[in-house]
C-alpha cells in the first residue's frame, strides 16, 4: 500500500495509545448494552465528538454490528476543515488508526464515483477531518476482515445528497454498512437542544428522510452531518430497508455538568 491516510486526531478525540483505545472502547460498549437486537441492519448514526463526550452513545449502535459479517464500510462524514463543491471518496489505499490499517474498497469506491460528476475520488476532506477518522476504531473493535469506503460530503444540499443516495443503492448490499457520522445541534442550553434534537430523533424513528430534509432546510433542527443522515436513510429506502430506531439521545452537558451550552449526540440503527 502506498497512500495510507494517518491518524489526524489520536491523543486528542480518542486516546493515541492502542492498549487504552482498545480498552476504553470495550469498556463503552459493555455500558452499552441492550435487550435490544437487530437481524439485517443496512447502516448506522453515530456522533462524532471526542469519546469523552459522544463515545458512549455512539457505543449503542456499534454493539448492535457485533457478530454480523460484512465485507464494506461507508463511512459518510460531513467536512468541518475545508469547504469543495462536491462528495470526495479517499482516492489512496487505507485509513490507519492506533488499531491498525483498513483497507479501502477500491471496487465499491470506484463504482460509487462512476459515471457521475459530484462524487470523485480525491483528498478534498480528508487530510483533517475528524467526523470520519473517529468512526474507524469503533468498527475495527466489533468487524473483522472488512473494508471501508471514506466519503466526505463538501456540500450537503439536496442534489448532492440525492447524487450520493441514489450511488449508494446501486452499490449496496447485505454485506455492506452505511456509516452516517454526525453531531446534533451545537452550544444551545440544554432545553433548547431537546427541542431541536427531538425533531431529528422523531424524523429518524419515522423514517421521514424527505422531512428530515425539510426541517434541515428550513432551520426547524441542526445536524452537524444532516447530509449524511438523510443520505443512508435514501439509500436504505431504495433498497427496501424502511426502519429506523433511535437507540440512544444524549448531551455534552450529561458529561461536563453544564447544561447552559450544549452539543447534542444520537446513535441509531437503520434495517429490515
Amino acid at each position: 500500500m502506498k497512500k495510507i491516510r494517518p491518524p489526524h486526531v489520536a491523543g486528542y478525540f480518542y486516546p493515541a495509545d492502542p492498549i487504552k483505545l482498545k480498552t476504553d472502547i470495550q469498556k463503552m460498549l459493555e455500558a452499552a448494552k441492550t435487550d435490544a437486537s437487530f437481524n439485517k441492519i443496512v447502516g448506522i448514526v453515530s456522533p462524532h465528538a471526542g469519546y469523552m463526550y459522544s463515545g458512549q452513545t455512539a457505543a449503542y449502535a456499534y454493539n448492535m454490528l457485533k457478530g454480523k459479517n460484512y465485507k464494506t464500510a461507508i463511512v459518510i462524514s460531513p467536512s468541518h476543515a475545508e469547504y469543495f463543491p462536491g462528495i470526495s471518496v479517499y482516492d489512496g489505499d487505507a485509513y490507519e488508526t492506533p488499531l491498525g490499517v483498513v483497507e479501502i474498497d477500491d471496487e465499491k469506491a470506484n463504482k460509487l464515483v462512476e459515471g457521475g460528476k459530484l462524487i470523485f475520488r480525491g483528498i478534498q476532506g480528508h487530510r483533517r477531518e475528524h467526523a470520519l477518522e473517529v468512526q474507524i476504531p469503533f468498527l475495527q473493535s466489533v468487524l473483522s476482515d472488512f473494508k471501508i469506503v471514506p466519503v466526505v460530503m463538501g456540500d450537503q444540499s439536496r442534489t448532492f445528497v440525492d447524487e450520493l443516495a441514489n450511488k449508494l443503492a446501486e452499490i449496496i448490499d447485505d454485506k455492506t454498512l452505511i456509516v452516517a457520522s454526525s453531531d446534533l445541534s451545537h452550544f444551545y442550553d440544554a432545553r433548547t437542544a431537546d427541542i431541536l434534537d427531538s425533531i431529528v430523533a422523531k424524523r429518524i424513528n419515522e423514517f421521514d428522510y424527505e422531512q428530515l430534509q425539510r426541517d434541515l432546510d428550513s432551520h426547524k433542527c441542526e445536524a452537524c452531518g444532516g447530509g449524511p443522515i438523510v443520505t443512508m436513510l435514501k439509500a436504505a429506502a431504495l433498497n427496501n430497508y424502511n426502519k429506523a430506531k433511535v437507540l440512544k439521545r444524549t448531551d455534552s452537558g450529561d458529561v461536563t455538568g453544564d447544561k447552559s451550552e450544549v452539543v447534542g449526540y444520537l446513535s441509531a440503527v437503520v434495517y429490515d
